[in-house]
C-alpha cells in the first residue's frame, strides 16, 4: 500500500511550524513543472536556475511572512511568482526564449522520432527549428497559454488565475495559437511544393 498524499496546504502548515521536511516534499512535488515553465519562458538554463532559486526564495519569505493564504492551491501561486520573475527577466535581457526540458534538452528533441537516414535527421531538424520558430513568432498572450497548457500541463483556470484573465481568454488565446501554427505550417508546405 503506497502512502496517502499530504495535500500541499497541510504541507505548508507543518512547514510554518517548523516541520524544514515538509517544505522539501512541496519542493520536490512541483519542482519539475516550476522550474520547466520557467526554462520554457527563458532561454538560458543558467538563468533559468537563477530565476528558480529566486522563487523558491520568494515563496518561503511569503510563508515566512504570513503572506500564504491560498489553501490548497500551491501550484498556481508559484507558478505567477515564477512567471512574473520570468517576465520581468525577459523584459530586462530583451532576450528570446526556446523550448527546452528540465534538463537542458530541447522539448523538440525529446519527441521519440526514428530516424532511418542522415537526410531524414536533417529534415526532422529543419522541421522541428522551423515549429520553434514560429511558436515564438505567435502573439506573446498566444504562446504563454500554448506552453503552460502543453508544457507545464496546467489547467485552463489554473493558467487564467496566472495570467490574471478568465478561462475563456485562455482558451481563445490556446486556440488562435493553433490557428496561427496551423497557417504557418500550410503555408510551409505550400512553399515546398
Amino acid at each position: 500500500m503506497s502512502a496517502p498524499i499530504i495535500a500541499d496546504g497541510v504541507l505548508i502548515q507543518r512547514y510554518i511550524q517548523g516541520n524544514q521536511a515538509a517544505f522539501e516534499i512541496l519542493l520536490n512535488r512541483h519542482r519539475n513543472r516550476i522550474f520547466t515553465s520557467i526554462y520554457l519562458l527563458v532561454n538560458d538554463r543558467y538563468l533559468a536556475e537563477d530565476i528558480f532559486q529566486e522563487t523558491f526564495i520568494k515563496i518561503i519569505s511569503n510563508i515566512q511572512a504570513g503572506k500564504y493564504n491560498h489553501e490548497d492551491k500551491f501550484l498556481p501561486w508559484a507558478m505567477r511568482i515564477a512567471r512574473n520573475l520570468s517576465i520581468d527577466t525577459i523584459r530586462s535581457r530583451k532576450r528570446m526564449p526556446i523550448v527546452v526540458d528540465t534538463e537542458g534538452r530541447d522539448v523538440f528533441d525529446s519527441l521519440g522520432l526514428f530516424v532511418a537516414s542522415k537526410e531524414d535527421e536533417q529534415i526532422n531538424q529543419d522541421e522541428i527549428s522551423a515549429l520553434k520558430r514560429w511558436i515564438w513568432e505567435l502573439p506573446e498572450e498566444q504562446r504563454e497559454v500554448l506552453i503552460l497548457r502543453n508544457y507545464a500541463d496546467l489547467s485552463f483556470k489554473e493558467i487564467a488565475l496566472l495570467t490574471e484573465t478568465n478561462i475563456n481568454t485562455c482558451i481563445g488565446r490556446m486556440h488562435y495559437a493553433i490557428l496561427n501554427l496551423r497557417k504557418k505550417m500550410q503555408k510551409n508546405v505550400v512553399r515546398v511544393k
